[in-house]
C-alpha cells in the first residue's frame, strides 16, 4: 500500500523570522507545517537585529502623520544592492501589511518609528524593548511552539540538516530529505526555503568559496546557523 501524506502540509527550512513568518502563515490558513532548523534552537540572525523592522504605509505611520508609501520604499531600496525589481516590489509592497500583521496577530508593540540611513521617511518600527529583533522573532516562535504542543498541526525539528529536495517526474518539488542524529528522514509537501544564506561557511567547498572567494578572509557576525 502506498504511503499517504498530508495534502495540506508544507515544510519550512529555517527558523528565523522569515521561516517563522512562513510557518505562522501556513497555520493561519489551516495548513500543517513542519519547520526544520539545523541549530539546537530557532531564531537565527533575526534575533540579532537591534534597529527594528521596516514597513511603509503602516498603521503606526498613519497614526503619527508620517507621509510614506510603498512606491517611495521601493525607490529607496532600488538605489542600492542587487537591484532586483521583482523581489524588491514584493518585499516593500507587502511591508506595511506585514508590520500591521505582527502587531495584530502577535500583540507586538511597534509604536516607535525612526528614520534610518537609506530611507526617505521614518519607517523603521520597534517597541520599547532593547532588542526588537529578538522580541519579534521569539513571539512568532512561541506561537508555533504553542500550536505544536496542543495539536499535530505544527512540528519543529531542531538539529536537522536538510540534504536533498525531492522532485516528481514533472520537475516539481514535493518534499525533502533531512538528517538528524545520524539518521535520514523525509517530509512531503511544498518546501519553503528560509535558510538565511551561507555567509559563515568558510569551508573549502562552501558556496561562499565558490561564488565569493574574495570574502573568505573577512570576519562575520553571522553564526554557525548561516552556513
Amino acid at each position: 500500500m502506498a504511503t499517504v501524506f498530508p495534502a495540506d502540509q508544507a515544510i519550512v527550512v529555517g527558523g528565523g523570522l522569515a521561516g517563522m513568518s512562513a510557518a505562522n502563515t501556513v497555520l493561519e490558513n489551516n495548513g500543517r507545517v513542519v519547520l526544520l532548523d539545523k541549530s539546537s534552537f530557532c531564531g537565527g540572525n533575526s534575533t540579532k537585529a537591534t534597529s527594528g523592522i521596516n514597513g511603509a504605509a503602516t498603521r503606526t505611520q498613519k497614526d503619527k502623520g508620517i507621509d510614506d508609501s510603498k512606491d517611495l520604499f521601493i525607490s529607496d531600496t532600488l538605489k542600492g544592492g542587487a537591484k532586483k525589481p521583482e523581489v524588491v516590489k514584493v518585499l516593500c509592497g507587502n511591508s506595511g501589511a506585514d508590520v500591521d500583521w505582527l502587531m495584530d496577530k502577535f500583540n507586538l508593540d511597534l509604536s516607535l518609528v525612526a528614520r534610518l540611513g537609506g530611507h526617505s521617511a521614518p519607517r523603521t518600527h520597534r517597541g520599547k524593548e532593547r532588542f526588537p529583533g529578538m522580541t519579534i522573532t521569539y513571539a512568532l516562535i512561541q506561537m508555533v511552539e504553542k500550536i505544536s504542543e496542543r495539536s499535530d498541526k505544527a512540528k519543529i525539528v531542531t538539529k536537522a540538516k536538510a540534504t536533498r529536495l525531492l522532485m516528481n517526474s514533472a520537475g516539481a518539488c514535493v518534499g525533502l530529505c533531512y538528517e538528524k542524529a545520524g539518521a535520514e528522514f523525509q517530509e512531503h509537501g511544498p518546501v519553503i526555503l528560509a535558510t538565511g544564506g551561507f555567509g559563515a561557511d568558510f569551508t573549502q567547498n562552501s558556496l561562499l568559496a565558490q561564488y565569493r572567494p574574495d570574502l573568505m578572509h573577512l570576519p562575520t557576525t553571522n553564526g554557525e546557523h548561516c552556513t
